[in-house]
């Protein structure tokens, strides 16, 4: 019972930074997304798009777009915002390449 309730901690947590990246993207578009996301997020989320990252942190609603983009969000005129499950998916991808970008570098050193 202890392993679950472990999970379930774990999974809340998960669940209250995707609820809470959707909901400020939708509400505070302009926010920088450096407060929400570390750097190698926000970069890694451009490199997986084939974008360029910015040498500044761009704006929230730009880095939520390109991460649910790599959910399977299509972004055309009519979709609206992307929710949680396509943030989710592309959360996932995002976090796994900046990983990746930071054993590189670590590598490098």
């Amino acid at each position: 019972m202890a392993r679950l309730e472990r999970a379930l901690a774990l999974f809340m947590v998960v669940a209250w930074r995707i609820a809470r990246l959707m909901r400020l993207g939708r509400t505070c578009p302009d926010l920088d997304a450096g407060l929400l996301f570390e750097r190698d997020e926000w970069r890694a989320a451009f490199n997986l798009d084939k974008k360029k990252p910015p040498k500044t942190s761009p704006r929230l609603n730009e880095v939520v777009r390109l991460v649910a983009m790599l959910g399977c969000f299509l972004a055309r005129k009519g979709d609206g915002e992307p929710g949680v499950k396509t943030i989710w998916q592309g959360l996932q991808r995002v976090v796994d390449f900046a990983a990746g970008l930071r054993y590189a570098r670590e590598l490098d050193d």
